[in-house]
């Protein structure tokens, strides 16, 4: 395998091609996946809060697929937030749908000013399966 070997889900929304990233890099037995957000296939944000973080957790749904991953193979999670205090509530609930059971993935919460016009964004590193190409 070469040491960054790209990954992309069969939808690919636009906003990899608009600033020239890949959604996720299988390297060394691990997939890292870029944020991915709650963008609707334009390239433009999900309006409504809850229904964007849940757009955001099937595009992470969807890459991971793309490389034989699913919520059970993620170790690390980090999201971002542009007003914690009051999205948490909605978060945590899409995330009790998805995640699975114990043990939970490690998870940093940030609070953040701005994501392009988003407001929630969500990033993994996922092990790889023996044999997921």
């Amino acid at each position: 395998m070469s040491q960054r070997d790209a990954v992309f889900p069969a939808r690919r929304h636009d906003l990899y091609r608009q600033h020239r990233y890949s959604p996720a890099i299988r390297s060394g037995g691990f997939l890292f996946v870029s944020g991915q957000v709650g963008v609707r296939e334009d390239g433009t944000p999900e309006p409504d809060f809850a229904a964007q973080v849940r757009l955001a957790f099937a595009n992470l749904a969807e890459v991971l697929a793309a490389a034989g991953c699913d919520f059970d193979d993620i170790v690390d999670v980090t999201t971002f937030h542009t007003d914690p205090e009051h999205q948490f509530d909605a978060i945590q609930a899409v995330r009790a749908e998805v995640m699975g059971a114990e043990p939970y993935p490690n998870w940093t919460a940030v609070g953040v000013n701005w994501l392009a016009g988003f407001d929630f964004e969500i990033k993994v590193v996922a092990r790889l399966r023996d044999g997921a190409a």
